[in-house]
């Protein structure tokens, strides 16, 4: 049910519901890197797509397409034969030249259905070149907004929703899971509103304080509560004029909920204590990456709050991106993006049809452990970088004893050719999701490890260890070495963050603390930008 009147709808999430989807091949990855991202969208009907060195034409929106040009691709062409149920067969070149899916070399035919497209399929072509075939919902275009990178639909329809709602003042609900990006949509909702000039207040709703939470958001007066020594002012008060951004409203104590209701409606909230009402117009956009139909949240909030939703789709499901945010990623720092012109296509491989469970923000630290280790004159094997068993991860990988014999992308070569005789070319198996456990089943040390391993995330951690988020800060407040960030020393905190060279992952492992809530508490205190 959605209240109609408070409602702005958009075209934009049905456009495609009725439509035949268009057959899109995204270039992930090319020698020349400015390549990356260009795209070729089909018809939306059967018929046959020739791909070789010279067709299609690629390009991104308004400018002049280019063939894909590099020597290691064929002039014999490969065909995309696409029937009348969305089904393609990838029929291999004549060539000699190495054709793969999904990291798995094809000696013949390979048929793909409709939902196997949908997913994104890995297609590299001579061991230099990596397209991902998937469906487009709508055209390309150029829709910049800033930090939301993406050449697909789901991307594309994301940056349209959030310029059609920034300028209103509606409530905004961002739907996603963990590393999504909810935090980025929500800047840029509030830097294309005419509320920019006010800072974005930001707030965690699973870190508040359960009996503290309504003198945070509200205010209190003086000798509203133990302790309350002086009046203080609330988060909607420091929001008043611009925009209030709560993070994981999911969390939100039972007791706030009323009270965040009817701010909604009236605008109208009480201070702890106060004897009169005060008035906000600060404007609010929520994200959770729970399920907030259930009989925890308040229904009633709930309907206020998707007065617009955007949905923030995961990163398995927008495949085509990931070769421009590993691009985005590696230019952000001189060093990298040197480095990742050694990537070796099969690595590169990997990170286009791995699932990324931790989304943009596991991918962004995988792609860190990488630079590091090519610091060092290695390459890492891709299980190692994501810390998942083999047995999850279907491809073939990178051994020492074949690192010497890798393709690197950034050199001009001859059609990459097939010594195998046999053919194996099933499509990767998604990754199993990790079992649900109990807390009485998890030790310290596994918790710990949990969080060593991802970087001291929270969602991360939980999604290693089957609990869940909530449950995961259960198993932190009562551990005996990880810490809350408000129990560290402001000494100690500085002299971490400067022994870390200024990288917060790092200072979190030093203090045994969370990344998020470090980061959100450095910020407070002037300490990162």
């Amino acid at each position: 049910m959605i209240d109609t009147e408070h409602t702005l709808t958009s075209p934009l999430s049905t456009l495609s519901q009725d439509a035949n989807p268009l057959l899109g091949l995204t270039i992930v990855w090319h020698p020349d890197a400015s390549r990356i991202g260009e795209q070729f969208i089909a018809g939306s009907g059967a018929g046959v797509l020739e791909v070789s060195r010279y067709l299609p034409l690629f390009r991104r929106p308004g400018a002049e397409g280019l063939a894909l040009g590099h020597g290691g691709i064929s002039r014999d062409p490969l065909k995309l034969v696409r029937d009348a149920e969305n089904g393609l067969q990838i029929v291999p070149s004549a060539s000699r030249m190495v054709v793969e899916l999904n990291g798995e070399e094809l000696l013949a035919p390979h048929s793909l259905s409709a939902d196997q497209i949908e997913g994104g399929q890995i297609l590299g072509l001579g061991r230099s070149i990596i397209l991902c075939l998937h469906w487009m919902r709508c055209l390309p275009k150029n829709n910049p907004v800033t930090g939301l990178l993406g050449v697909g639909s789901h991307a594309i329809v994301a940056r349209d929703q959030i310029r059609q709602v920034a300028g209103t003042d509606l409530p905004v609900l961002l739907l996603g899971e963990t590393g999504t990006g909810k935090e980025i949509a929500a800047r840029a909702v509030h830097a294309l509103s005419l509320r920019a000039k006010s800072a974005l207040v930001t707030v965690n709703m699973a870190a508040l304080n359960e009996s503290l939470a309504a003198a945070d958001l509200f205010g209190a007066v003086k000798g509203a509560y133990t302790g309350a020594q002086t009046g203080r002012k609330g988060l909607f008060a420091e929001a008043e004029g611009a925009t209030l951004f709560l993070d994981e409203i999911g969390n939100t104590p039972d007791s706030v909920q009323p009270m965040l209701l009817r701010v909604l409606e009236g605008g109208d909230y009480r201070p702890l204590g106060a004897q009169h009402d005060q008035h906000s117009s600060a404007r609010l956009i929520a994200a959770t990456d729970q399920d907030l139909d259930s009989d925890h949240f308040n229904q009633a909030l709930l309907r206020r709050l998707e007065s617009f939703v955007i949905q923030l789709p995961p990163l398995r499901a927008r495949r085509e991106d990931i070769g421009v945010l590993m691009q985005h990623l590696l230019k952000s720092n001189t060093q990298m993006a040197e480095l990742g012109l050694s990537l070796p296509h099969s690595l590169i491989t990997d990170f286009a049809r791995y699932d990324w469970p931790g989304n943009i923000r596991q991918l962004a630290h995988v792609l860190k452990r990488v630079m590091l280790a090519l610091q060092m004159g290695e390459v890492p094997l891709f299980e190692t970088l994501v810390k998942i068993s083999p047995e999850r991860i279907t491809s073939s990988f990178l051994s020492s004893a074949t690192l010497s014999a890798c393709t690197v992308l950034g050199a001009s070569a001859a059609p990459a050719t097939s010594n195998n005789t046999a053919s194996s070319a099933n499509a990767a198996a998604t990754p199993a999701a990790p079992v649900r456990k109990k807390l009485t089943e998890l030790s310290e040390a596994e918790v710990l490890s949990a969080m060593e391993e991802n970087d001291w995330y929270i969602q991360a951690a939980a999604q290693q260890l089957g609990v869940s988020r909530p449950s995961m800060y259960k198993l932190l407040e009562t551990h005996s070495q990880i810490r809350r960030v408000e129990q560290i020393a402001l000494e100690e905190m500085r002299a971490a963050l400067a022994n870390s060279g200024g990288d917060v992952e790092r200072c979190a492992a030093l203090l045994k603390t969370p990344s998020e809530a470090l980061r959100r508490h450095l910020r407070g205190l002037g300490l990162l930008g």
